[in-house]
């Protein structure tokens, strides 16, 4: 594959990615983009919430003169400090619920918006982006985590939803919803108590994982929703 890969998301699996398929694909220029700036070169600054934000990566994209053949979005949020993981209904705030649907939703559906200008007709594409399997309906079997679950669940419907425009459009796309498993990083440390030993990844595993099952994806595949081990997963 040559040509141009972006990694929209600078936290601790997006930069694993963009080092990992800097290193084994020599024919793609690897672009990291964030919120902060940090080791990795290139780097391209995104807030990817932010339209104006958005609008200059189209305009970085284009002078870069590279046809697009990989975008994959690791960003996400489970909490802050003043977003917390709902326990029971009484929980729920309206303020929270925008702040998770912001950006683990609307943020990454907007970003294949203002990336679809640039999607080759003729060459292989492939988004990826990063849900979760407390997103499925038909996986949850313990409730709670309103705001998370929705949000991700948003995000599973509006990119399957996309796939299909996508497959009319772009028939040598690819649109990878991804499950990375439970992974050593910010997003997932105040649960690590819950989490069995052999199921905490680290990024190192999480990336390489991520990055063979992208391998395996083709258009005929396009919206569907797989876990780190390849696994589909239900709606």
């Amino acid at each position: 594959m040559k040509g141009l890969a972006l990694i929209i998301g600078a936290g601790g699996i997006g930069n694993q990615l963009a080092a990992d398929l800097s290193n084994s694909e020599n024919d793609l220029e690897v672009v990291l983009c964030g919120r902060k700036k940090n080791h990795f070169d290139p780097f391209w600054q995104l807030d990817i919430e932010n339209e104006n934000s958005l609008q200059f990566l189209k305009s970085n994209i284009r002078k870069c003169q590279l046809d697009l053949r990989l975008v994959i979005n690791a960003t996400g949020r489970l909490h802050n400090s003043k977003l917390k993981p709902e326990k029971r209904l009484q929980h729920i705030k309206k303020d929270n619920l925008i702040d998770s649907f912001s950006i683990n939703a609307f943020a990454p559906i907007l970003l294949a918006k203002t990336i679809e200008e640039f999607i080759p007709k003729d060459l292989a594409f492939n988004f990826a982006t990063i849900s979760a399997r407390v997103g499925s309906i038909g996986d949850n079997k313990t409730g709670g985590w309103y705001a998370y679950r929705a949000a991700k669940a948003a995000q599973n419907q509006l990119f399957k939803s996309l796939s299909i425009e996508w497959a009319r459009k772009f028939p040598k796309a690819t649109i990878t919803l991804l499950h990375p498993g439970t992974v050593d990083t910010p997003l997932s440390k105040p649960f690590h108590k819950f989490i069995p030993e052999d199921k905490l990844f680290d990024v190192e595993a999480a990336s390489k994982y991520l990055i063979e099952v992208i391998r395996h994806q083709d258009p005929s595949k396009s919206g569907s929703f797989f876990a780190w081990d390849g696994s589909e997963i239900p709606w």
